[in-house]
């Protein structure tokens, strides 16, 4: 006979691996956005920003709505190390959420001056948000 308790499907490993296949989904966009961009194909660039920034904002607002209303212990089985790697990580994905609006709208608005420094810089937390995410928490 299956419990309750097995049939629950927001665990904290499922949580962590569904986000994994998100920031991995995500940067797959992120990067045919690039190619894009690199082709001189700025329609496509923006449209597929737009895909990327709608997607991830889902992300980050769903995960933070089940951390802090509907189970705020999902992570309480973390030991000290696994702590450690999810505050790097934090490190990383925080800056990457605060500069996606600021670079989305830049771009939007045609803004190239703002939108030619902050591009790298979100590039490179999120280079780190992907490699910390996806190789250095939980699988699960």
């Amino acid at each position: 006979m299956v419990t309750a308790k097995e049939l629950r499907v927001l665990t904290g490993p499922n949580v962590i691996l569904a986000l994994k296949i998100a920031v991995v989904a995500v940067t797959v966009i992120l990067l045919a956005s690039l190619v894009c961009l690199v082709l001189k194909c700025y329609r496509w660039h923006g449209r597929l920003n737009t895909v990327f920034v709608v997607l991830t904002l889902i992300a980050v607002l769903g995960l933070e709505a089940i951390i802090r209303f509907v189970d705020p212990h999902l992570f309480d089985y973390f030991d000290p190390d696994m702590r450690f790697n999810m505050a790097v990580h934090l490190g990383f994905s925080i800056p990457s959420a605060l500069l996606l609006p600021a670079m989305f709208l830049s771009g939007w608005r045609h803004y190239r001056v703002h939108y030619y420094w902050l591009g790298p810089l979100f590039l490179l937390c999120w280079t780190g948000t992907f490699v910390t995410g996806v190789f250095f928490l939980p699988n699960g």
